[in-house]
């Protein structure tokens, strides 16, 4: 495998003075991919709601982004368009969603409107862009029908969803898969010069992350108010991977899409490696220890909303056509994560960077 170093040159080259259209730019993910293409030397437009919660990263950094900032909503087709049509875009990478498992079961409607409908807008406007445009749909690791087995889901497997979450981002899979067959197929890119995959990260962890019901902004609130840290699935096994890690491949899976629209214009799960999955309870007490002190308590419910018990993807696709697999292991993901919290308020922006700079030089 080539080093991160040499990747770094790659995406450099690709995107240095690109135009890169990012939904979702003022959330966790898309503040860190922001930083990211930054470095780059891309030229980024971001379309996306105003930040959520106060002291989010986005918030943090946002006076350091280099960023055409749109705060809009990806359900406003019209806008979207017109703003895709005007920034005439090289490549999108669509991260926007409404992204809780359990919000979903409060705005089921509205989760499959913003996931499902907000990426066809995006796809749409695609129609109508006269240039070559490279896009990567970012969905998750919970697009697959969980067996709840011990089993590693891979590309090829049954897609489904049992919470309105999970099932939103399954349909955005078939969403993406049917605009591929029918507006830009591979077969007639030299026609529509379109190329369109998607991307399922699993579980991502990292600094400025302060979403509810999420294990590390949940741990962090605990321990920042000495409190003992309630616990709701400590025996569920989920594939934890530093945000920097899907960020990078998302990067290079849309590099090699625009080198190689026919090979790369699919789906890859991103994920730490096979033997690497932890449970919620192992996690906590990775993190409780990176802290330096602090409790946790079992409070799993009988009656709380269904969440996938075992959860584990295989990485195999994008090991071998991608040439991507994961830097740091999830021990270290998580070391990574908590010292961000731990770190002042004007110590966090400059950490941020810090820990991209020494990512892309593992």
């Amino acid at each position: 495998m080539e080093n991160m170093v040499t990747m770094f040159e790659k995406l450099k080259s690709t995107y240095q003075g690109k135009r890169v259209f990012l939904t979702g730019h003022t959330g966790f993910k898309g503040a860190w991919m922001t930083a990211l293409l930054n470095a780059m030397g891309a030229e980024v437009k971001g379309f996306a709601l105003a930040p959520e919660y106060e002291g989010c990263i986005y918030s943090l950094l946002e006076k350091e982004l280099d960023v055409d900032s749109v705060i809009a909503d990806i359900r406003d087709k019209q806008r979207l368009i017109n703003e895709i049509l005007f920034f005439q875009p090289d490549y999108i990478f669509h991260l926007a969603a409404q992204p809780l498992v359990r919000r979903s079961y409060a705005i089921p409607a509205e989760t499959f409107e913003i996931n499902v409908i907000g990426t066809a807008n995006i796809l749409e406007a695609l129609i109508h862009l006269n240039k070559p445009c490279a896009v990567v749909v970012i969905t998750t690791d919970k697009v697959y029908e969980n067996k709840e087995k011990n089993l590693l889901y891979n590309e090829a497997d049954v897609l489904g969803g049992y919470d309105p979450y999970s099932a939103s981002k399954a349909c955005t899979e078939l969403l993406v898969n049917s605009f591929r067959n029918s507006f830009f197929n591979v077969a007639e890119y030299n026609v529509h010069h379109k190329a369109v995959a998607s991307a399922r990260a699993g579980n991502v962890i990292g600094g400025g992350d302060f979403s509810e019901n999420r294990i590390i902004p949940d741990i962090v609130r605990a321990l920042t108010a000495q409190e003992v840290i309630a616990v709701r699935n400590p025996s569920s096994v989920r594939p934890w991977q530093h945000v920097l890690e899907p960020i990078s491949g998302y990067l290079l899976l849309g590099a090699l899409l625009n080198e190689n629209p026919v090979k790369y214009g699919k789906a890859y799960n991103f994920g730490p490696q096979p033997q690497d999955h932890l449970t919620v309870k192992e996690l906590v007490e990775l993190a409780i220890s990176a802290w330096g002190k602090g409790e946790w308590k079992d409070n799993s419910d009988t009656n709380q909303p269904h969440e996938g018990h075992l959860l584990q993807l295989d990485i195999a696709l994008a090991a071998q056509e991608l040439q991507w697999l994961p830097k740091l292991d999830s021990k270290q993901a998580i070391a990574w994560t908590i010292d961000w919290y731990k770190k002042s308020l004007p110590e966090k922006v400059t950490f941020t960077f810090e820990q991209i700079n020494s990512y892309l030089n593992l």
